[in-house]
């Protein structure tokens, strides 16, 4: 393992503390080998099948045990379907977001041998790459499955010399979920082509932000739905700060959207930010967003139902959303299932994906390279989890390829397996970095500072060009 390239994970540790002030923050759960706290779709999952190609090829034997650290509740369904399968023993652990870099850090710097499996996240990935926490999967033979894995999935899994550590079951490009009664009454349409015009750039979003509420509603819950696209390049190009023309373009249109109430004043992943899927939520005031009114706990739901119950209310528009944000809609839409579609947004996008691979501590390497070739390269475990999670769209070509037709009611019978994938086709992994999170937390300290009138715009801008010299003095930052 390169120790000295390992320190740089502690940067990642230090960027999944932050929340994006533009409204971006984190739902997490810790679970334990028995699953406690598990998705609530586990309790309708399918019955096991049978062994297949892609995993389950006889290395596993009962008595066995492996051991997986994850962020995501996913590996818990997976891991119970695996143990269901093989007979071996899966002890899923999740971790939260903000914990999960240094925990690894922890466990692999001390030489620990377990976990078997670890994940991460593409902005996580880079430093654990360095760091050699993810064992080498070319030599289990990985390569063989390149052309089976959508192109972007599979070059995000490698590392800078090519070798590669991680896959995931998932894509994750994104798109914008909107209501599909509120579309035809104010637009005379629901069609996801039509409906994607109105959200062709940032002026048109303006515009259509402005008809709904003309119309009684309001475009998003919060200011931060669009951000899932504003990563038009990346933030660091040659060592050098890239603070784009349309980086300055979104900021601008967050603070209109604020500015101008065009949203319910929400937080991205608030109680009032998953209520509007269901339907109608209080509009609330631009000083509850942002904390300088702490009469209403934006966190608690009963609190916030008493605390709201007299104000004004509306109905959003919609939500800016990876494709696994259909688990998150799943979770929260109630009455209103059936009346969503899905569009393209005003650039191509993507954010998260969970992926998995060997930890270079394990002594099960591999038992572990079976469970990631049954998570990520097995036909009918991605057609189960399909099935089981109610549309999450797989990495897995042939199975995109199977389900392509497939017509999702929530979403109005659209085909959005076929949606995504050609979403993902504009996905350039080029514009991922290690500095992501910690520069687009920055960026959105910025956006609240000017939104909310504590800064102006070139203040901000000023003090974000500050801290990117000070915590990144390797980043060569040139002021405009």
């Amino acid at each position: 393992m390169n120790w000295k390239k390992a320190v740089s994970v502690l940067l990642v540790s230090a960027m999944a503390l932050s929340i994006t002030a533009c409204g971006n923050g984190g739902n997490t759960t810790t679970s334990n080998a028995d699953g406690a706290g598990k998705n609530e779709a586990a309790e309708n999952g399918a019955a096991a099948g049978t062994e297949s190609e892609g995993g389950t090829d006889g290395a596993a034997a009962t008595g066995e045990k492996l051991v997986v650290w994850t962020l995501s509740n996913d590996l818990i369904d997976f891991g119970e379907r695996y143990q269901e399968q093989t007979g071996v023993t899966v002890e899923t652990v999740v971790i939260e977001p903000a914990n999960y870099p240094t925990k690894v850090q922890t466990a692999l710097l001390a030489g620990e041998k377990e976990p078997d499996i670890i994940v991460g996240e593409p902005k996580m990935l880079e430093d654990f790459y360095d760091a050699g926490f993810f064992e080498d999967l070319d030599q289990y033979g990985a390569q063989d499955y390149a052309d089976q894995i959508v192109d972007y999935v599979w070059e995000v899994g490698q590392s800078e010399d090519g070798v590669q550590r991680a896959i995931s079951y998932q894509i994750t490009p994104a798109g914008i979920y909107y209501r599909r009664d509120i579309a035809k009454e104010v637009f005379g349409t629901d069609d996801p082509e039509e409906v994607g015009k109105l959200f062709a750039d940032y002026p048109t979003i303006l515009e259509t932000a402005d008809k709904l509420k003309n119309a009684g509603y309001r475009i998003f819950s919060s200011d931060a739905e669009m951000n899932v696209f504003s990563g038009d390049s990346a933030w660091v190009v040659d060592g050098t700060l890239n603070v784009s023309e349309a980086r300055y373009e979104y900021m601008d249109l967050c603070v209109q959207l604020y500015q101008d109430g065009l949203t319910a004043y929400a937080n991205q992943w608030s109680t009032p930010w998953y209520q509007a899927m269901a339907g109608e939520v209080p509009i609330l005031t631009a000083d509850i967003q942002n904390y300088a009114d702490d009469s209403v706990d934006v966190w608690d739901a009963e609190a916030f139902e008493e605390a709201t119950k007299d104000m004004m209310k509306t109905e959003v528009f919609a939500f800016g959303l990876p494709s696994w944000g259909v688990l998150t809609m799943r979770d929260n839409v109630k009455d209103t299932s059936g009346l969503w579609g899905v569009c393209s947004g005003p650039a191509s996008g993507f954010d998260g994906g969970t992926y998995i691979g060997i930890s270079s501590q394990s002594e099960k390497k591999d038992l572990a390279w079976d469970f990631v070739k049954f998570c990520t390269l097995n036909e009918e475990t991605a057609d189960w989890w399909i099935e089981f999670s109610q549309g999450d769209t797989v990495s897995l070509k042939s199975a995109l390829e199977k389900h392509k037709d497939d017509a999702n009611e929530i979403y109005g019978g659209e085909k959005l397996y076929q949606f995504w994938l050609e979403q993902a086709k504009t996905i350039d992994t080029s514009k991922v970095t290690r500095y992501d999170q910690a520069i687009g937390d920055a960026w959105g300290n910025a956006i609240s500072a000017v939104k909310t009138g504590e800064k102006t715009k070139e203040e901000a801008v000023a003090e974000f060009y500050d801290k990117i010299e000070s915590t990144y003095p390797d980043i060569t930052v040139n002021r405009e």
